[in-house]
């Protein structure tokens, strides 16, 4: 097992529920903005308590149980959208807009494989590809070329499966135990989005 770093961490648990939101005028259900938890929040195999998705053809399931999100790529979407005209430079990017459920630090996805774990003191979780970005991200990001720099940047975030449920808060340490590092999360992301002509 590798070492414990403890620059990798939980910042933030977020959940939310589906709603209806008007979007290119027509309402859908989305779930993608969440709100921050307070305290430990159960880690279900199909999901965290409280936690909703609303189109299960493209989120949830066992593999895609859990999205997270590295916090480093907080500054860059804090500067585009100041760039767009619907926030401003100073204002921070809220953990759960882009829809995860944890963000993190430490777990950019140029340092995730398919089949890492990331064992948590409550629960284990493990990589099991990318977040593909969809018309529903660029209404929660507030400007239409949201999914295009999602694409370019490859800031895509990992959706995780449940290895060992249990429970996640704010704060805790993660351990990254490498899986059998075939195929790099950032490069399937990439490899799938040329494959979709985007």
């Amino acid at each position: 097992m590798q070492k414990r770093n403890s620059l990798m961490r939980v910042l933030s648990v977020n959940v939310g529920t589906a709603r209806p939101v008007l979007i290119n005028g027509r309402t859908v259900l989305s779930a993608i903005g969440k709100q921050a938890a307070d305290g430990p929040v159960s880690v279900r195999s199909l999901g965290l308590e409280g936690d909703e998705q609303a189109d299960l053809s493209v989120h949830g399931g066992l593999s895609k149980a859990v999205y997270a999100y590295p916090a480093e790529h907080f500054t860059f979407w804090r500067t585009v959208r100041a760039q767009a005209r619907v926030s401003l430079w100073d204002d921070p990017v809220a953990p759960g807009l882009l829809g995860e459920n944890l963000t993190v630090e430490g777990l950019p996805e140029d340092r995730l494989w398919i089949g890492d774990r990331l064992v948590l003191p409550g629960c284990v979780l493990a990589v099991s590809e990318p977040r593909f970005p969809c018309f529903k991200f660029n209404a929660a990001m507030g400007f239409a070329q949201a999914t295009k720099l999602m694409v370019q940047s490859g800031y895509c975030g990992s959706y995780l499966a449940v290895i060992e449920p249990g429970h996640v808060a704010s704060g805790d340490a993660i351990e990254l135990v490498p899986g059998p590092r075939e195929v790099n999360l950032r490069d399937l992301f990439r490899a799938r989005m040329r494959a979709r002509g985007s």
